[in-house]
């Protein structure tokens, strides 16, 4: 099997690349490698390479600033994607591509569906619904939404409040939102996972299993990384609405993913967020 790993070098790429399935032949590129916004550079490419899969994490993930920039994160997260769908299907790959739970308004009483009706209230969340429609009018490309992903390198939550133990004497974090934290690691192995199966066209769900607040996120992190050595000392951790951190793009206050029907194809239970934020920490205690 060939697979082409569009953003290889943002932490859901990347792990995408670590967790490769021995014999198989794996292309990745970059955005300084492949610009996805450029129609002929992405059809030449992905007419030379021939992939059977094209993984794409490339996204715009600014959140906020999507807000003030809606041209630039159309451009990757709903044009870009169209042109690669469309260069996808002319030579007969297979594209799997990453969204997100933010296609949703939040306002849920229970886990999503893929088959619930998206409702985004931000300018990223919008794109990247755009996108998905991209994908899935072509028959062949299945789109797997994600949340609250993190990883040992990059940029995300977890690192930060690392960092923010470390720097202060005290951290505020967000508690009325509701989702579950991912580790890069078992997406990827769920992305290797659908790839391998091949199922039908469609809306995939995938996270670690359990549900958790920002805050309660937070605490876990503390917890778990004062067991391991990775800090000195405890900090008070104070719970705040998202009313007292103000941000310049929507949140959804509720974004658990059903994830049932993945499973089911997957064939495995997958595990609950809390024991891979744990791995993950022992990656940073290896480091």
């Amino acid at each position: 099997m060939k697979v082409l790993v569009l953003g290889s070098a943002g932490q859901v790429g990347r792990a995408v690349v670590q967790a490769a399935r021995r014999g198989c032949e794996l292309v990745t590129l970059s955005r300084a490698e492949l610009d996805i916004g450029d129609e002929k550079a992405v059809a030449h490419a992905v007419a030379k390479i021939g992939p059977q899969w094209i993984v794409n994490a490339a996204a715009y993930t600014a959140v906020d600033l999507a807000e003030d920039e809606r041209a630039q994160a159309q451009a990757v997260n709903d044009t870009a994607v169209g042109t690669l769908a469309t260069a996808a299907e002319l030579v007969g790959s297979r594209l799997l591509h990453l969204s997100t739970d933010f296609v949703f308004d939040g306002e849920a009483n229970c886990a999503y569906l893929p088959t619930d009706q998206p409702n985004p209230i931000s300018v990223y969340g919008a794109t990247k619904f755009a996108g998905e429609r991209h994908v899935l009018r072509k028959g062949t490309g299945i789109v797997l939404r994600t949340a609250w992903v993190y990883a040992s390198t990059g940029r995300n939550f977890v690192l930060t409040m690392l960092r923010l133990m470390r720097e202060r004497d005290q951290v505020r974090v967000v508690c009325d939102q509701i989702g579950t934290p991912t580790w890069a690691t078992g997406l990827a192995r769920a992305i290797w996972g659908i790839m391998e199966r091949a199922p039908a066209s469609g809306i995939y769900h995938w996270t670690d299993l359990g549900v958790a607040s920002w805050y309660d996120f937070a605490m876990a992190i503390q917890e778990e990384a004062l067991a391991q050595g990775l800090l000195s000392r405890t900090v008070p951790i104070v719970p705040i609405s998202s009313s007292d951190y103000p941000t310049s793009a929507r949140r959804p206050a509720f974004s658990v993913l059903n994830t049932d029907a993945t499973r089911a194809v997957l064939e495995q239970p997958g595990h609950h967020w809390r024991y891979h934020l744990r791995m993950m920490l022992d990656e940073l205690q290896c480091d």
